[in-house]
């Protein structure tokens, strides 16, 4: 992300894009936030620019497109999100949304043998700590730019509690057991 560049987030209110959300807005970028109507504010509290209501407005039927979209969701198919990319912009579906047997493999192969035959870049998200990385994101905690949205907190003896929760979706920013 750059500065000036326009990002959208989806599952803007979670766990990863509540932290992508302020990430982005830190680094200069334009940001939207997809989520809930019960999480519109949340989005907007935390920095959003533009907070789209997923179950008023489809976003890739708006007409907006982005340098960068973070797909945390993927609830939409891959052609449509593609259609709200900018022609050079770059996709990164993060949701390990799959099928049975090879769960997200068979997305991620598709978005890298698309991006072999279009401009935009179809990159699946892929963790690799940096220490440099790690360093630049603490400094973004240490001066507030970026806060965790703690959403429930569970004790240690509540952890398959948590554990359910967090896996029927829908949580607000993280979960925290605690010990």
């Amino acid at each position: 992300v750059q500065p000036g560049q326009t990002v959208l987030i989806t599952g803007a209110s979670g766990g990863v894009g509540s932290f992508a959300v302020q990430i982005a807005k830190a680094l200069g970028a334009e940001v939207t936030g997809v989520c809930s109507t019960r999480n519109v504010d949340l989005v907007r509290s935390i920095g959003a620019d533009h907070v789209v209501d997923y179950t008023k407005t489809d976003f890739t039927r708006t007409g907006n497109r982005y340098d960068v979209i973070l797909d945390n969701v993927e609830a939409q198919p891959l052609a449509a999100v593609r259609r709200a990319l900018t022609p050079t912009g770059t996709l990164i579906p993060n949701s390990g949304h799959g099928g049975r047997w090879l769960g997200p493999i068979r997305r991620i192969v598709k978005a890298r043998v698309l991006s072999g035959f279009t401009r935009q870049q179809l990159k699946p998200f892929v963790s690799v700590e940096k220490r440099q990385d790690l360093l630049a994101l603490a400094d973004l905690l240490s001066s507030g730019q970026v806060r965790s949205v703690i959403d429930r907190t569970y004790s240690l003896d509540e952890a398959a509690d948590a554990l359910a929760y967090v896996g029927a979706g829908h949580t607000r920013g993280k979960v925290v057991i605690t010990v």
